[in-house]
């Protein structure tokens, strides 16, 4: 089958770094808008028995860009394409992902039905936040991990004496394979979340004092909570506090809250889209990763081998 990248509005400069990794161009597409605000697509290039990936992170405008990739994803179907995969570097609504109280919804599950129903066959995504969410589809998932990016990076930087910080409970499972192949020691953070978006740093559980910690989560969205443990760990006595996320949702004030901490640097990757230049953040590509992963499914190779 003939590949075919198709690229949403979510995030150009991924796709067409993506293509360039491939050796091949972005599939000519007219995804616009009516005058009252529906979307509008035409795929100008034929798709017929082509095996199609649309590369679109459901990042904000988070409503707009999920259904601007519902609606490519029909038109390539009603053009006859083979196969449809969608490449959602960060899945949105990835956070509702259970009942957390009485009447509120599993919108992670809601989302997963409507890609299902859309016509995509396979869904190839980064760093969920639970990885329960794979079992919410009923077509395959291939789940990728941002981490080979993030470690060539912090050994890059040659950090002494470093040590990995899960900034909760529920990340301690990646922080501590993080911590393995970087070779250096783990610390957790207890917190607790008196509301939904703020945190409260109640204890550290290792010694950082005398350490370059690193704190590694998933996503980070207002950095408030980032933004405090990066401060209970300089002040139980690391030498210098970075953070690394696969995810930099930044929404809000993220941005100023942490060009005022005490964090000496953060890495996201480009799975959402943000200015180039932004104080104490580092962007780095995932566009190589993805493109491997896509030439893999591709050819019906093994994806896993990516991560051993």
């Amino acid at each position: 089958m003939k590949l075919k990248l198709i690229a949403g509005n979510a995030n150009p400069d991924l796709a067409q770094s993506i293509a360039k990794q491939l050796g091949t161009e972005l599939t000519p597409a007219k995804i616009g808008r009516f005058s009252d605000g529906e979307i509008q697509v035409k795929i100008i290039d034929g798709v017929r028995g082509a095996d199609c990936f649309i590369i679109q992170s459901t990042c904000a405008p988070v409503n707009e860009n999920i259904m601007e990739l519902l609606v490519i994803a029909d038109a390539l179907k009603r053009a006859s394409a083979k196969r449809i995969t969608a490449v959602i570097p960060y899945y949105g609504y990835a956070r509702q992902d259970r009942k957390a109280e009485p009447r509120v919804p599993i919108t992670s599950k809601l989302i997963a039905n409507l890609i299902t129903v859309s016509g995509i066959d396979k869904v190839l995504t980064m760093d969920l936040h639970a990885r329960q969410i794979q079992g919410f589809f009923d077509i395959p998932v291939d789940h990728l991990y941002a981490r080979p990016v993030l470690l060539k990076y912090f050994r890059d930087l040659k950090l002494d004496n470093p040590i990995v910080v899960s900034p909760d409970a529920g990340g301690v499972e990646r922080a501590r394979a993080f911590a393995k192949l970087l070779s250096a020691d783990l610390a957790i953070v207890d917190k607790r979340r008196p509301r939904p978006n703020e945190a409260a740093i109640m204890n550290i559980i290792g010694d950082v004092k005398g350490r370059n910690a690193i704190i590694l989560d998933d996503m980070i969205d207002t950095a408030g909570t980032l933004t405090k443990v990066a401060d209970a760990i300089k002040n139980a006595g690391a030498l210098k506090v970075y953070a690394a996320a696969s995810h930099g949702v930044l929404s809000g004030e993220a941005i100023e809250k942490i060009k005022a901490s005490s964090l000496e640097e953060v890495a996201i990757t480009d799975s959402i889209v943000h200015k180039k230049d932004l104080p104490k953040i580092k962007i780095l590509s995932i566009a190589e990763l993805l493109a491997e992963a896509i030439k893999r499914i591709s050819n019906d190779q093994s994806i896993s081998e990516l991560f051993v």
